[in-house]
């Protein structure tokens, strides 16, 4: 799939180089309870210090991308909403929720 990205012009390497810079300035932010580190799907942290039973929240955030220009060429708004809902749920999911 990597030829794939690159043929649409996403250069899975400068993704990666991305991170590598910013991974340090990201590790300073952590604090108890943070579960993992940069790079997945979504965030994760342990809420066992609030008296939870292995309780784990996770949050994701992810866009349609460019499926709202199609949808402002076509004038079609009203699907826009379930597809933003659907890869924040397939990025969740992605994490083990």
């Amino acid at each position: 799939m990597p030829h794939a990205y690159e043929e649409a012009g996403v250069s899975v390497e400068a993704g990666y180089e991305v991170v590598r810079r910013i991974k340090s300035h990201v590790n300073r932010t952590k604090r108890p309870g943070v579960v993992g580190g940069i790079g997945g799907f979504g965030g994760l942290f342990d809420l066992a210090s609030l008296g939870y039973k292995e309780p784990v929240l996770i949050s994701g955030t992810d866009g349609v991308g460019t499926k709202l220009v199609i949808a402002k060429m076509m004038n079609k708004h009203n699907t826009i909403g379930i597809d933003c809902v659907a890869m924040c749920v397939n990025d969740i999911a992605a994490q083990g929720a």
